[in-house]
């Protein structure tokens, strides 16, 4: 600072620079002199760029006088050139400030029009003052998108520091409509996200081109780390009104599961809508992203939202599509087959539609398969396996169509299966093969049959229960001799079987059946009390579905 004037807020003269308006900035000059008035006069190191307004003047003892001063920029031009933003390392125009005390005069104000005589700043005088501190630096829009594409941290933070707080430069955008964060996204740089969100941006500012919010825009692009910034500052997670996909659509449609597992934690709606009417999940379909459909899945997503458009669920995208992978995932995750779209098509439809086979089966045919071996219908099992049922398909129960016919008795059903080579020791989730199925239910005719065709009899449960132990169990005698003469292991039996029997006894109203019960016989109500007993001791139990 100089002697006589003191220079405010600093010794920088920020010129604030927009287009369509005049590039100008002010300072202030105060008179440090407790009782003497002092003139002044500035002098631009480059005459033909500045004007000061005024150039030159008298101030009153303490007191302030505000100075504008103009850059005259070519038309047309968008930034200074050279360009001089840069105070602290050198670059940046150069003021000379000038300074005296009024000789032999009292000045009781501050005076803007008073004509300084030149002479007064003779450098002969000895009163004559000369500061060169004062420094232009430029601020603005342009210069910050310049800055922040250039990357260029510490001159951001001096222009955003020197500059008015009233100026909003955070919330600066480029000719395009990106704002500085947006800018600062797309070139990946999660320490720019996290200076400019120092100054307080608008997060929810959209650019002008796809309507993304800063977070959109994050999630678009798969950078976690600018995302978890924005979301720590409290970013919205919803669907911004100017984008058609909102952060939890976008990190889906990128494959980007590292975003989505943050957004998903922060409580993302995941069966949000995009404005054309589409889940997450119908996204992760459509664009093939298993990944991102598992933890849509897992987190709770629904499965049979229709999307706006053709009423298509993700299953119907997924079967249209013929991605197996997908299809086989939804299914496990609880979609239904039979939901159909706006034109009345099922996902198996669509799958036949455009000639995707291998999703016969999981869509229909399979379901179909296990309907016929239930019923024991041994032509229409030929039938369907004829058009690409899977022979050890199984249904949401893990049952083959070899449990299904065993558990009812259908003999023929039984054998067609077997002639056209399904897995006869086929086990399930609770580790039940066709054998145990038949047993449990009582059908001796089906037992030996799968006995004689080489089911294995010491095949044993989730639970280790023989067949031969599940008969006894259950006071099946024929049963019992069957599986005795096919050489069914007899260790440890007896005993299992009498402790079975105990508490089997009040379900089966005590003692023994008397002779090998086929459940056909039964009423439903007597099914469903011995199942809920068996249920009670061994596990032996099937849903009651299967019935």
């Amino acid at each position: 600072m100089d002697r006589l004037i003191s220079l405010e807020p600093s010794n920088t003269v920020a010129i604030r620079i927009e287009p369509g308006h005049k590039w100008r900035g002010e300072l202030t000059l105060r008179n440090v002199m407790y009782t003497m008035p002092v003139a002044f006069k500035l002098q631009p190191e480059h005459k033909s760029r500045y004007t000061a307004k005024p150039q030159s003047g008298i101030i009153a003892p303490l007191s302030a006088l505000a100075v504008e001063i103009t850059y005259h920029h070519p038309p047309g031009s968008a930034l200074p050139e050279p360009f001089p933003a840069r105070c602290g390392g050198g670059g940046g125009d150069l003021f000379l400030l000038h300074s005296v005390v009024v000789p032999g005069a009292a000045v009781k104000s501050p005076s803007s029009t008073f004509e300084v005589p030149g002479d007064w700043f003779a450098a002969r005088k000895k009163q004559v003052f000369i500061d060169s501190g004062l420094r232009v630096m430029f601020v603005g829009s342009p210069i910050m998108v310049r800055l922040v594409a250039e990357g260029s941290m510490d001159e951001i933070r001096e222009v955003m520091e020197r500059s008015d707080p009233g100026w909003k430069l955070a919330d600066s955008v480029d000719e395009h409509g990106q704002t500085l964060l947006h800018l600062a996204i797309a070139r990946g740089r999660a320490d720019l996200v996290q200076l400019l969100l120092e100054f307080e941006p608008c997060l929810e500012a959209p650019n002008r081109s796809l309507g993304y919010s800063p977070l959109e825009a994050a999630a678009a692009a798969g950078e976690t780390l600018i995302a978890e910034l924005l979301l720590a500052r409290r970013a919205s997670i919803e669907r911004s009104e100017t984008s058609n996909r909102g952060p939890v659509h976008l990190a889906t449609g990128g494959g980007h599961a590292e975003v989505l597992k943050l957004l998903l934690l922060k409580g993302a709606d995941l069966n949000a809508l995009t404005k054309d009417g589409k889940t997450a999940l119908h996204v992760a379909v459509e664009e093939q992203r298993r990944e991102c459909a598992r933890l849509l899945l897992s987190g709770g997503a629904k499965t049979d939202v229709h999307n706006g458009k053709d009423g298509d669920t993700p299953l119907h995208i997924a079967a249209s599509y013929g991605d197996e992978d997908m299809v086989m995932l939804l299914l496990q995750k609880g979609a239904h087959k039979d939901v159909r779209n706006r034109y009345g098509k099922t996902a198996y439809g669509l799958a036949a539609e455009h000639g995707h086979a291998k999703l016969f089966d999981a869509l229909k045919l399979g379901d179909r398969l296990c309907t016929a071996a239930r019923k024991g219908e041994a032509r229409q099992i030929h039938r369907l396996l004829e058009n690409g049922a899977a022979i050890n398909g199984r249904d949401q129960h893990g049952w083959t169509a070899l449990h299904r016919a065993s558990f009812k008795g259908h003999t023929k059903a039984i054998k067609a299966l077997l002639e056209k080579g399904i897995d006869i020791d086929a086990k399930d989730e609770d580790g039940y093969i066709a054998l145990h199925c038949t047993i449990e239910s009582g059908h001796t005719k089906a037992v030996e049959l799968l006995v004689k065709k080489g089911a294995d009899p010491e095949a044993r449960t989730n639970k280790g229960l023989s067949a031969l132990q599940i008969a006894e169990s259950l006071a099946y005698t024929g049963i019992s001799r069957i599986l005795g003469h096919g050489g069914a292991c007899k260790d440890g039996s007896t005993q299992i079987a009498g402790a079975a029997a105990s508490l089997l006894g009040g379900v089966r109203g005590g003692g023994s059946l008397g002779r090998d019960a086929e459940y056909g016989g039964l009423k439903k109500k007597q099914i469903t009390r011995r199942r809920k007993g068996l249920r009670g001791s061994f596990d032996l139990s099937r849903q009651i579905a299967v019935l």
